[in-house]
């Protein structure tokens, strides 16, 4: 009898869930959408499936090679700006460049995608300037671009994108980028708090492992073989060959478990700016939903293990 009644409340829960979360906003010509880092991967794609869907597309590249072809595969009214988002200059030129064209409407939506993954390796091989590179693009870059538009998406009670990882859970690997995601993932939270005062909602993107240029096992390998060259031969010696070949190993397995299938995340993405009650997090694929975001909240003698590289 309890278990009949158990099992009859959670399928209400989950009625009344997904009728909630299926509501979407009406009007969507009129809401301006800036995106980051749309030469390629997913930034590219929700712009062009949001430039279908008639939004009012802003589309930051980082070069006039990515500007120009994003601009043959989309409609006029997709239009596209030059942003390097650790150049505060650039950032701020953005912002003038965005509140121009909103004008009294403000910014609906901004979507922090742009980020890196080079280099990654074991802590131990990399020097501070490595760790800070990629800090300054996936955490400081967003933090800078954020701040510089939050006027215009305050003034449109607007919605805020922030583009983090599973491994802004998990620490899966060395380097910057599980530290830049984690930043991430407190920077999300502290503004999502602030700023539901204002009628601005915040949603954090999580994907897992997608094909897109950061995750190309090629270029990756690439990185660790020159970086294990430059390592000074007393760590070298300490690692030994074995070690760097199971670690390349390991990064090309990680690579192998990607998935083209991009919309699982720009569909997220979408979901978060015109659902009318987004989530406040979007875990994007199979392995960050049943592998990586269960795997968190387990003691860390259990995460450790199911974590060891090899």
């Amino acid at each position: 009898m309890w278990f009949l009644l158990v099992a009859v409340l959670v399928a209400l829960i989950l009625v009344y869930r997904w009728n909630r979360q299926k509501k979407i906003l009406t009007n969507l010509t009129d809401k301006y959408v800036l995106i980051t880092g749309c030469d390629s991967g997913f930034g590219n794609l929700l712009a062009r499936q949001l430039d279908r869907r008639g939004v009012q597309v802003l589309a930051a590249c980082l070069t006039q090679k990515g500007a120009e072809e994003l601009k043959k595969e989309t409609s006029s009214g997709l239009q596209t700006v030059i942003l390097d988002v650790t150049d505060s200059q650039s950032v701020a030129a953005t912002a003038k460049w965005t509140s121009q064209i909103v004008q009294d409407k403000g910014l609906w939506g901004l979507v922090n995608n742009a980020g890196i993954l080079i280099p990654v390796t074991p802590n131990e091989w990399l020097k501070k300037d490595d760790f800070r590179t990629i800090i300054d693009v996936n955490l400081l870059g967003m933090v800078d671009v954020t701040l510089s538009l939050l006027p215009l998406i305050r003034k449109a009670k607007g919605r805020i994108v922030n583009v983090s990882s599973i491994a802004g859970r998990v620490a899966i690997c060395g380097g910057g980028y599980c530290i830049s995601k984690f930043g991430v993932e407190a920077f999300s939270d502290t503004i999502r708090r602030e700023l539901k005062y204002f009628g601005v909602k915040v949603s954090i993107i999580a994907p897992d492992f997608f094909k897109t240029l950061i995750l190309d096992s090629g270029r990756l390998l690439e990185s660790i073989k020159n970086i294990w060259n430059k390592v000074p031969q007393n760590i070298q010696s300490h690692y030994g060959e074995q070690y760097f070949h199971k670690y390349c190993k390991f990064i090309k397995n990680i690579s192998s478990l990607s998935t083209s299938k991009l919309t699982i995340v720009t569909d997220c993405m979408e979901h978060a700016l015109f659902a009318v009650h987004p989530w406040t997090r979007y875990s994007a694929g199979w392995y960050a939903k049943l592998y990586y975001m269960p795997l968190s909240y387990l003691p860390t003698c259990i995460a450790d293990f199911m974590l060891r590289h090899f």
